[in-house]
């Protein structure tokens, strides 16, 4: 019996020719999760606003913010933003798609992302995950974050988010 190969994980820096892949990949990963969690109205909402063309071209020009995707063997299978966030190292989105979780992949992002924080001079990174999110919450408990605080967020359109604040000291 022979094991099959690790893929080559390579993460780099979205750019824009790379938004059009980025905001597809957002609603692929997004129908595989969500359902279940939130509606599906609430769903179309918040990919629209936070993964519309335009909205990800405004935030490849952020100074603040950054946007890394990650390839297993050439295909883009993720994606990790993170910007400065009221004075906090924020890790904003992280999205694997659904058959490449739980191989590490994730957790190469994460680091990639602290290592940012760190190099920045931040002592932590903070991000808000949904509370029914239970695998989500489980993977970021694996790679050090503990939960913070519990929130509950309007959003506009008539939603909330009723998230845990988690961080995670570096």
């Amino acid at each position: 019996m022979t094991l099959a190969a690790s893929p080559v994980i390579e993460i780099k820096p979205v750019t824009p020719p790379d938004v059009p892949a980025i905001a597809a990949l957002a609603r692929e990963i997004w129908q595989a999760t969500y359902p279940g969690i939130i509606t599906q109205e609430q769903i179309d909402f918040m990919l629209e606003q936070r993964y519309g063309h335009e909205r990800l071209y405004d935030d490849l020009e952020d100074a603040h913010k950054w946007l890394d995707q990650v390839f297993a063997d050439g295909r883009r299978i993720g994606f990790a933003f993170s910007e400065i966030s009221k004075g906090e190292f924020k890790l904003d989105k992280l999205y694997i798609h659904p058959d490449m979780q739980r191989q590490g992949v994730g957790g190469r992002l994460i680091a990639h992302v602290a290592e940012r924080a760190k190099k920045l001079g931040y002592p932590c990174v903070v991000l808000a995950v949904n509370k029914r999110n239970e695998k989500a919450i489980a993977s970021y408990r694996k790679y050090g974050f503990t939960v913070r605080e519990a929130i509950v967020d309007d959003i506009g359109g008539g939603f909330v988010m009723d998230d845990y604040i988690m961080e995670k000291k570096l």
